[in-house]
């Protein structure tokens, strides 16, 4: 926006514009750390023991708690937690990969979110809004990391026809050339 007295680009637009481009990388790369950290950990016997609750009192997990185990449920969840990360990494090499990793991460995120609701623990005698360490507290967190996730996705779907248009101007230089 330019200030309407000098014609000029007011300080806060261009704060606003040096501030984007690092907002963005520590959104997206915070997210995959924290995927990757995240996934490494349900490898541990300390994790799955962790999560088991969550999983056993989910509508939408329980089947697989059963299924699996507890052990094996866990790996499971750790290999798609690092192979969604490793997917929105790859935003600068491919913007639809990553884009579609951030949605099945949107999808992941709605998944643990509804542990808040399926899951005992709410304590009602200290009212409204104290919720219980566990399951509360450790998966509110997941409210911004699926902020994030839908933010990465449009990120990365709005860079998809930019990288198509690069490669097809790419291609037509060197058809140009032959």
């Amino acid at each position: 926006m330019k200030n309407t007295y000098t014609n000029e680009p007011s300080r806060s637009a261009a704060l606003a514009g040096a501030l984007n481009r690092p907002g963005i990388g520590i959104i997206r790369y915070g997210l995959v750390i924290v995927l990757l950290w995240i996934g490494g950990m349900k490898f541990t016997s300390y994790e799955a023991a962790g999560i088991a609750p969550l999983e056993m009192h989910s509508p939408f997990v329980d089947w697989l708690y059963v299924l699996l185990g507890q052990r094996h449920i866990s790996d499971l969840l750790g290999i798609i937690e690092i192979a969604l990360g490793v997917g929105i990494a790859l935003r600068y090499l491919f913007p639809l990969v990553s884009g579609i990793a951030s949605l099945l991460s949107a999808g992941m995120f709605l998944t643990t979110l509804s542990f808040l609701f399926t899951t005992p623990g709410w304590e009602p005698t200290l009212g409204f809004p104290a919720i219980s360490a566990m399951p509360g507290q450790f998966l509110l967190k997941d409210v911004v990391l699926l902020g994030a996730t839908i933010f990465t996705a449009s990120e990365a779907f709005g860079a998809v026809h930019k990288s198509e248009t690069s490669v097809e101007h790419a291609d037509s230089v060197t058809a140009g050339a032959r």
